[in-house]
């Protein structure tokens, strides 16, 4: 009789084993499961931030063709518009204020055309010192691009007419050039690379903004 139950103390106590250690891989498989899926969403948030990042330097569709094929090819856009914007006395203006001030109040100016510019679907290029640099009719054509780079212009003309009478000296006087024609756009470098464009209408447009007057857009007889 001891022997029996001797016996069955043994077999429920092989038994609770077995269970715990089948709970215990259980455990340890559930474990291992949201580890992974957690890894996952990491990567996927490393993704989208990644993605997020090249979109901010690149177009859309450029920045796809970059993706698949690893380089994206130069192309030549027969028709598009080119804003182009620089402050007028940058250097004396800047000279009446803190480091610190001059970049927050580029970087409003700035941050403001941004706004603008997507409300219209332009396709900002870059920003080169105070000067700032858009185009309307890549990568994607645009029939309309003539006018909504004019309509672009006139609201942030009309930004900074009004930042200006608010802010005197703390902000800046604005000229816009604004030309028609074709480019090539392509991307450069390889650690910083980025998108930009070449050609006559790009100089033109930039020769616009120089022989503009402070508060006015000066637009070639292309656009």
């Amino acid at each position: 009789i001891e022997n029996e139950e001797t016996g069955k103390k043994i077999a429920s106590m092989q038994f609770g084993y077995q269970i715990e250690k089948k709970e215990q891989e259980v455990i340890f498989e559930r474990e291992k499961k949201e580890e992974i899926q957690k890894a996952y969403s990491l990567l996927d948030i490393e993704k989208q931030r990644s993605e997020s990042l090249l979109l901010n330097i690149l177009p859309e569709e450029v920045a796809e063709e970059l993706k698949e094929k690893g380089s994206a090819e130069a192309k030549l856009f027969k028709d598009v518009t080119i804003l182009f914007t620089d402050f007028k006395g940058f250097t004396t203006v800047g000279e009446n204020m803190t480091p610190q001030e001059l970049v927050n109040e580029i970087h409003e100016c700035f941050m403001a055309f941004d706004n603008i510019i997507d409300k219209y679907q332009i396709e900002k290029i870059k920003t080169v010192g105070d000067a700032y640099i858009a185009v309307s009719g890549l990568p994607i054509a645009n029939k309309n691009h003539g006018i909504d780079i004019v309509k672009a212009a006139m609201e942030i003309r009309d930004f900074m007419l009004k930042r200006r009478s608010e802010k005197k000296e703390k902000t800046f006087e604005l000229r816009i050039g604004v030309n028609s024609g074709e480019v090539v756009a392509g991307i450069v470098g390889v650690k910083k690379f980025a998108y930009d464009i070449w050609g006559d209408t790009v100089n033109v447009a930039a020769r616009m903004e120089q022989n503009c007057e402070a508060g006015k857009i000066n637009i070639s007889n292309a656009t």
